[in-house]
């Protein structure tokens, strides 16, 4: 068991998305690391989705990431230099996008298989941190990007996938959280995280974990989906990521009688680059919802609330 440091300066570690270390009253920075394999044929896409996602824990934590560092494992006997240098020029746009300097990077031979992905610092008020476990009684849960992007990603995989739903999904994989985050730290939610390869149900119980004392009730008939999830998740295309998160916290998520079972697979679903989920006061709701579909966050939705009781659990109606 790694125990968190004892220095007072460590404001996160282990128990939220990033290290924060305060350097003065006024100013930390948040460091975090994130990469994994191709999880879409176009290796430029491929190099901006994960350049989003290794970005967004910074999002997550209410900061501004400053600069990065590649981190590639490459099989240089089994694909060409080109699949590289394309999938760096996504990441290197990606981060022009988010005015961030790409500092270098590391590369190693990997004999099977890419991964690529950033080391990622940024920076923080101290004051004004967000964090997982500051859930509140009666607050409205909002999801800023659609569900399904493991379910839609085993279908393409399978060679299923028509282009439109590719590029629908691609696209939002490859958005940032950026303005979704400085939306919520200018609305002052009360918790934040972002949703990645636990899924909602994952992400949502370690906020209420963090948050002593409540749970959780989800909207089924609410939550944004990505076209085709209910056909493909009717067809089978669970991912092995997403069957683990539901035999790991199933017992957790207590489902309403009328809930699907293909919905069910939905709430498990392993995201990846996945939107905010934000804890926000009823009172303001409205305003974040409309900020956030101005910024080009179009499926923001309220998918549900907070609630003192079953504790510790998130209750699907």
């Amino acid at each position: 068991m790694i125990s968190r440091s004892d220095d007072p300066n460590l404001l996160t570690g282990l128990d939220d998305d990033a290290g924060v270390y305060r350097l003065t009253d006024d100013l930390a920075i948040i460091v975090t690391i994130d990469y994994f394999t191709p999880i879409v044929e176009d290796a430029y896409a491929y190099g901006q989705i994960a350049a989003a996602n290794a970005l967004s824990d910074v999002y997550a934590m209410g900061g501004k990431p400053v600069v990065a560092l590649n981190v590639v494992c490459f099989p240089v006997s089994v694909l060409d230099m080109s699949f590289l240098e394309e999938i760096l020029r996504g990441g290197a746009d990606k981060l022009v996008e988010a005015g961030v300097i790409l500092a270098g990077g590391h590369t190693v031979i990997d004999p099977k298989e890419i991964k690529y992905g950033l080391s990622v610092v940024g920076v923080v008020n101290p004051n004004k941190i967000l964090t997982k476990g500051n859930l509140r009684k009666g607050d409205r849960l909002i999801l800023t990007k659609a569900l399904g992007t493991g379910i839609i990603n085993n279908a393409l995989k399978g060679g299923l996938l028509d282009k439109a739903t590719e590029n629908e999904v691609t696209g939002s994989m490859a958005q940032l959280n950026m303005k979704a985050s400085k939306a919520a730290v200018d609305s002052a939610v009360n918790a934040c995280t972002d949703v990645t390869g636990f899924g909602l149900a994952g992400h949502l119980l370690e906020m209420i974990e963090a948050s002593q004392g409540m749970g959780a009730r989800i909207y089924s008939n609410a939550l944004p989906l990505f076209s085709r999830v209910e056909e493909f998740s009717k067809m089978g295309f669970i991912p092995p990521g997403t069957q683990r998160n539901r035999k790991f916290r199933g017992e957790k998520v207590d489902f309403a009688k009328d809930v699907p079972d293909w919905k069910k697979w939905v709430i498990f679903d392993a995201q990846t680059s996945g939107g905010l989920l934000l804890s926000v006061a009823p009172e303001d709701t409205d305003v974040l919802l409309k900020r956030l579909t101005e910024d080009g966050h179009t499926r923001a939705s309220v998918i549900g609330e907070v609630v003192e009781d079953p504790r510790g659990h998130v209750t699907v109606i």
